[in-house]
């Protein structure tokens, strides 16, 4: 597979889980021979979702609810046909 890449880029509401996965996928590729890029810390996608307290009147009266996505990125570079076995298995 010369002159190949293989890209992967991870979604998650919780950055302690997406670092473990990322690390997980580096530690098996690595370990398989193939090169590594990262993983590319992306810019975090914000949403925010603004919801009035009381069910009938005081507009004023808000709350706010946020929710994070957090993205990362990994470039695996010439991948041995072991690498892509050890993470189709993964």
């Amino acid at each position: 597979m010369a002159g190949q890449k293989i890209r992967i880029r991870l979604k998650s509401y919780d950055h302690e889980v997406i670092d473990s996965s990322a690390r997980k996928i580096v530690d098996t590729v690595q370990r398989a021979g193939a090169t590594v890029v990262g993983p590319v810390p992306l810019p975090t996608e914000r949403n925010v979702f603004t919801v009035i307290r009381s069910p009938h009147k005081y507009k004023d009266s808000r709350e706010h609810f946020e929710m994070r996505t957090h993205k990362r990125l990994i470039d695996i570079i010439d991948p041995t046909p072991k690498a892509v076995d050890s993470l189709m298995r993964l």
